[in-house]
């Protein structure tokens, strides 16, 4: 009788990718409805485009609806997904890793298609009707890639804000989360009142101006470093 030896446990590496399977069995969260979402909002620009009687150049800023559709799925990743994982017996390491994997390949995605979009728009005009949602002269400036990077970190920046704030809310509760808002609003006001007073508003935009997509696309990926550090911390005492 020939012996059957036991299954090798799953490496690390693997776990992780288990974790993106399990958040990709609804693709329609992480998959289709962004690209409804992006589809339906370039179909009502259009229209839009069509009943303005203006020769010029028409902008849409629809695609910004994926802000706050990537803001909830950060939320739902962890209030919805992660006592689902902990009962699969998932660690907070993997859950959060995998997590993560998954949001930058969506993101990924997301950039590969608006990239497509600004060709599309450049190589006809503004389809025809000189009308620019995917491509605009700032973001295109350093190029495709450029271009491509910058929706990148916004996707992931989106995505890391609704998970660090569910994050704080499962940690500490309403309260915490209040605080914390509280705190980070002052401390925009703040900074704001200190560029006020000293009238360097025309430096301070000029600055951000000059810095150019790809730097700026660094920094925001940078943010999302040190507030995903924080989520991790913060994962790791958390309770399902």
């Amino acid at each position: 009788m020939t012996a059957i030896s036991p299954a090798a446990p799953a490496t690390p590496r693997g776990r992780i990718l288990n974790v993106v399977r399990m958040q990709y069995v609804n693709r329609m969260t992480f998959v289709w409805i962004p690209l409804l979402i992006l589809g339906a909002v370039l179909v009502f620009s259009v229209v839009i485009w069509l009943m303005i009687p203006y020769g010029g150049p028409k902008y849409s800023a629809g695609s910004q609806a994926l802000i706050w559709y990537l803001l909830a799925v950060g939320i739902q990743s962890l209030t919805l997904t992660f006592p689902f994982s902990q009962a699969m017996s998932v660690t907070r390491r993997e859950f959060f890793f995998g997590t993560y994997l998954t949001a930058a390949t969506t993101a990924a995605l997301l950039a590969v298609v608006t990239t497509v979009g600004g060709f599309i728009e450049s190589a006809t005009g503004g389809w025809g009707l000189n009308g620019w949602m995917f491509y605009t002269a700032w973001t295109w400036a350093s190029g495709p890639l450029g271009a491509a990077l910058s929706v990148l970190a916004l996707a992931m920046l989106t995505f890391t804000a609704g998970f660090w704030g569910a994050t704080i809310y499962k940690r500490f509760g309403g309260l915490g989360l209040t605080l914390v808002l509280v705190g980070i609003g002052a401390l925009l006001i703040a900074g704001l009142w200190v560029i006020g007073r000293l009238n360097a508003w025309v430096a301070v935009f000029g600055w951000l101006a000059s810095l150019g997509v790809v730097p700026l696309s660094l920094v925001v990926l940078g943010i999302v470093v040190v507030l995903g550090a924080t989520e991790f911390w913060m994962l790791r005492r958390l309770v399902p």
